[in-house]
């Protein structure tokens, strides 16, 4: 019997640089998972710890609050700016809610992965869903709460939200977490023990540069 070219197998695919002493290819990281999961915290955590990512900054039409950092929490542009890059494709993936845009700059994510770093991006389920139709080479992984009552408690714990709101977020996060079928990766989040899933988040992308064939993102 011919041996297999493990090419042909996997023509999307390419042998992992390691191979040949070179860097591993950047990673696109999609961070998704129900509203109070701590998916915030855990990002933060990450920044704390020094991790080698470059953490997207979504564009927003909308105006800056007090204390919000041009370039930090946002890239705040015009209305008619936001026109000009969807007209121009310039992201990812945009939305139009409450009259206001918000969208993915295609240009800061092709800069870090030019540079080799890793690319992580927070998202809702649906825009997690978004992203793996445009870029299905991402990663993604699915941060989850222990339980629905545990998710109610941390949602109550943070005062800011009415019970009638916690009630709407509740239900909302047992119809994302039917959704979790379509993620890569399962991270569960428990209350007070953030490092450890910082830690299998950690492990989750050290694993995926050691793929023999990597993923490989083109935007």
């Amino acid at each position: 019997m011919a041996a297999m070219n493990m090419q042909e197998t996997k023509p999307n695919c390419f042998p992992n640089p390691l191979l040949k002493g070179q860097p591993p290819y950047p990673l696109f990281v999609v961070i998704s998972g129900p509203s109070g999961v701590g998916k915030d915290s855990i990002l933060m955590r990450m920044r704390e710890l020094g991790f080698p990512f470059h953490f997207v900054v979504t564009v927003s039409s909308r105006p800056q609050r007090p204390g919000e950092i041009d370039g930090f929490d946002y890239h705040f542009v015009s209305p008619k700016r936001f026109e000009e890059m969807i007209a121009q494709d310039e992201l990812v993936e945009w939305a139009q809610v409450y009259g206001q845009y918000k969208g993915i700059p295609k240009a800061e994510i092709r800069q870090a992965l030019a540079s080799g770093r890793d690319v992580i991006l927070r998202l809702n389920v649906d825009g997690a869903a978004t992203i793996k139709q445009l870029i299905p080479e991402a990663i993604h992984i699915f941060i989850a709460p222990v339980s629905i009552d545990e998710l109610n408690q941390r949602l109550k714990v943070r005062r800011t939200d009415s019970l009638e709101d916690i009630e709407r977020r509740l239900a909302q996060a047992q119809t994302e977490m039917a959704q979790i079928s379509q993620f890569d990766y399962l991270v569960v989040n428990q209350e007070d023990r953030l490092d450890i899933a910082v830690g299998q988040i950690r492990a989750i992308i050290t694993a995926e540069k050691q793929r023999v064939f990597p993923r490989r993102v083109n935007l």
